[in-house]
């Protein structure tokens, strides 16, 4: 066995990201129900993580659905976006860093239009591994295989030589399923022991 790439999902693995209520919050403010904005953008949510919507169309179809301003409109985004990126997991980005030259690394995250911009801004993402698979740009996302196969390519590596973090059993199932060496995300130094485990075990 040869492992030459270790790639990581982001949402509560790269990043933490508790639920800050912005719903709710913005129910409250404008006099809707629970679970509301769910139900009237379930479809632009959908069609943001695999970019078949621009952010201004997201912004005017909230405007429109909710009806508020566009002033609104943004500030909604705003607070979805605060929710979106969390915080850095730093210890596990510093080792991510650490990686590199052993083996290559990647990032696979399931996104939403706009995500790249703002991840290199608050995290410098593309600085610190060697390839980003990101849904809203490649239009599709986990646990459709291609996806897991599409890393692959961009890093030169079969799915054999891949080792994928993630903390949704759904996605490490379907990575499993393409060949890839999955290992369920639970915390830093789980996650940690386990990679390099494999990477001992590969000689890597």
């Amino acid at each position: 066995m040869v492992i030459r790439a270790v790639v990581f999902d982001i949402g509560d693995v790269l990043e933490i990201a508790p639920d800050l209520g912005v719903d709710r919050r913005w129910e409250a403010k404008l006099g809707l129900e629970e679970g509301e904005i769910t139900r009237r953008l379930a479809d632009i949510w959908a069609a943001g993580a695999v970019g078949t919507i621009t952010e201004d169309e997201v912004r005017d179809t909230i405007s429109s659905r909710l009806g508020v301003g566009t002033g609104r409109a943004d500030a909604i985004m705003a607070d979805v976006w605060e929710q979106y990126l969390g915080t850095g997991n730093a210890d596990l980005i510093d080792y991510v860093r650490g990686l590199r030259p052993r083996c290559r690394t990647g990032i696979l995250s399931n996104s939403f239009v706009g995500a790249r911009e703002r991840e290199q801004a608050a995290y410098g993402f593309e600085d610190l591994v060697d390839d980003i698979v990101y849904s809203h740009e490649v239009g599709m996302s986990k646990p459709d295989p291609e996806i897991y196969r599409l890393s692959c390519t961009r890093l030169g590596v079969t799915p054999e030589e891949m080792i994928f973090l993630d903390d949704l059993e759904p996605d490490i199932d379907a990575a499993r399923a393409v060949g890839i060496h999955g290992i369920h995300y639970r915390d830093n130094g789980q996650a940690i022991t386990e990679i390099e485990g494999l990477l001992a075990s590969a000689g890597a």
